[in-house]
Order: C-alpha cells, then structure tokens, then sequence
C-alpha cells in the first residue's frame, strides 16, 4: 500500500460501495467543463470533505499561486492550492470526488496518494473526466467520448480501450496508474467548440454528469447546471454575432454534412468530429495562453483531438 505521507485526513467515513471521481483545473479542462462538474455536484449534493493532499511536494507556486485573502477580522490569510477530496452520498452509492489544480511535479507520486485514499476507502472504480477543444457547434448536443481499461466495464457501457498516443496530463497519467494499481479505469472527455475556449461551459459539465450516471449506476443532479445552458448558449451566440469571420466559420461547421449526422449520433454511428486548418483566426485576447486547457491551440489537429478521431474511426471499423 502506497505511504500517504502527502495525505492530510479530515475524517474517515464508512463508504457505500464507493467510486472515485477526479477532475484537475488546467490542461485537461477545456471551457472549465469537468472541474465545472464537480464543482457543481461539491455545491449542490451535500459533500463533506474527505481529505487533502499537502500542494507543496507536487506545484510550481510561481504557476499556480497562492491567494491571500483577509478574514473576517481582518487578518492576512494565505490560501493555498490544493487537491481536496470529499465524499457524496448518492442514491445507489457514495462518491469520492477529487478537485483541485493539475500537478506540475512528481506524477507518479502524486498518483500513488490517489490510488492510496482510493484503497483506503474501498473503491474498485476510478472515473476521470476532462474536456478538450474541438471544431463542434455549441448548440449542438455535447459530444462524450469514453474510454475503459475493464473489458467488462467497455462492454456493458460502449466504452473503448484507448489507442491514444501523445502528450498527456494528469489525467492520463492517473488512469494508467489506476490499471497498473489493478483497479478498474473510466476516462470521460467532453468536446467544447474551440471558438468558445473563453467561456464556462454548463452545457458540457451537465452532458459529463449525464454519462457520469450512466457508468455508476445512480442518479446525479444537475438541474442547477441545467438551468444555466440557455444562458451560456446565448453568450456564445453574442460572441458569435459580434464577430463577422467567426459567424461565417460556424456557420461552415453547423451545415457540414458530417453534422447533420452528428445531431443524430449514437454509438454505432461512423461520425467523425471535424478538425479544420482553415478556421477562423481568434482575436488576441481570446487566443489560448498559457493557461488554457489545451496546449496546441483551438482548431488545430492536436494530440488530444487525435484520441477522438481514433475512438470514432475504431467505431466504424466494428
């Protein structure tokens, strides 16, 4: 069993055939979208913190910075970033939800103070869910592409084994470390349309939550987020309209034919998402920058977007 050294207790409950839920701020969370989904269900359903994992071993400070923040008496308070997990109690089962900022140092060590409060807790089962930037409208249905490493699991929910090959984050890293651990590994990814990076996405953290319910087997809310998609499909439309060649690129991937089929996708359909080299350049205050979920840009064909394209063209094979 993995040394918790990093791992600082809150309080250790008796769980309810429980499942491990990550999601990490930065690189693997296009439009705010998975780390938006915990955060939804850690406001809304309840949770109590489980644990924390001390920030100083795993983060660049001179990255991600600590906040100071003055108390109610005034005094200075220095808030620190850090991985915290809590525990949800849902109708079938409990969660284990991690949230918090993507390590920049020591992965593998990092992974193993996960997989430890994971063992800890008797969770069999590690979810991850991120999003990545791809050339889909935002009024369309939110696309989810899934990925096992049980074939049980793959079989019973229409998930693949990943053919993925590239760059990766902390949430591939942490999924290979689940296998490896001998537990079994869910990775959920939304796609965002890459012309709306800027802006939160509700529609897509409720469409994670959805396929969330599916693969744990209960019921998990989302009517708050539910009630701010309308709002966030209005914003994107301003963005849109405010914008000649932007207006003119979405109009160009809302009328391909490959989404007139996308409306319609199910697992069996032989869609593919598109990438495009000639979408329209974004104006400088809306261009990735360091920060941003994705490192490759918005509408080229990074590494991320190559796991989508090998997911679906695996699907036509069959």
């Amino acid at each position: 069993m993995a040394d918790l050294e990093h791992v600082r207790w809150i309080r250790r409950p008796e769980l309810r055939r429980p499942v491990l839920v990550a999601a990490f701020t930065g690189w693997n969370d296009a439009a705010d979208s998975a780390s938006g989904a915990l955060k939804h269900l850690i406001e809304n359903a309840d949770a109590t913190p489980l644990a924390e994992i001390d920030p100083e071993a795993f983060t660049d400070f001179a990255t991600i910075r600590p906040h100071v923040r003055l108390t109610d008496t005034g005094a200075r308070q220095i808030v620190w970033p850090t991985v915290t997990l809590w525990t949800i109690s849902l109708p079938e089962r409990d969660l284990v939800v991690v949230l918090g900022p993507e390590p920049a140092l020591r992965w593998r060590e990092f992974c193993d103070q996960i997989l430890g409060i994971a063992r800890e807790v008797g969770a069999k089962l590690v979810v991850t869910i991120g999003a990545l930037l791809a050339d889909v409208p935002h009024r369309r249905d939110v696309h989810i592409i899934g990925t096992g490493s049980d074939d049980a699991i793959n079989d019973r929910f229409d998930l693949r084994r990943s053919q993925y090959e590239g760059p990766t984050g902390i949430v591939g890293v942490l999924g290979d470390a689940t296998q490896r651990a001998g537990l079994s590994a869910v990775a959920l990814w939304a796609a965002v349309p890459s012309y709306a990076n800027q802006i939160p996405s509700p529609k897509a953290s409720v469409a994670l939550l959805d396929r969330l319910s599916e693969i744990i087997d209960t019921v998990v809310p989302t009517a708050a987020l539910e009630a701010s998609v309308e709002s966030y499909e209005d914003q994107v439309d301003q963005l849109i309209e405010s914008d000649p060649t932007l207006s003119r690129y979405v109009e160009r991937i809302e009328s391909s034919d490959d989404f007139d089929e996308y409306d319609d996708y199910d697992d069996d359909d032989d869609v593919e998402l598109l990438t495009t080299d000639d979408s329209p350049a974004l104006p400088p205050d809306d261009r990735p920058r360091d920060d941003t979920p994705l490192p490759d840009g918005p509408v080229d064909s990074d590494a991320l977007m190559l796991e989508v394209e090998q997911f679906l063209r695996s699907q036509r094979d069959d």
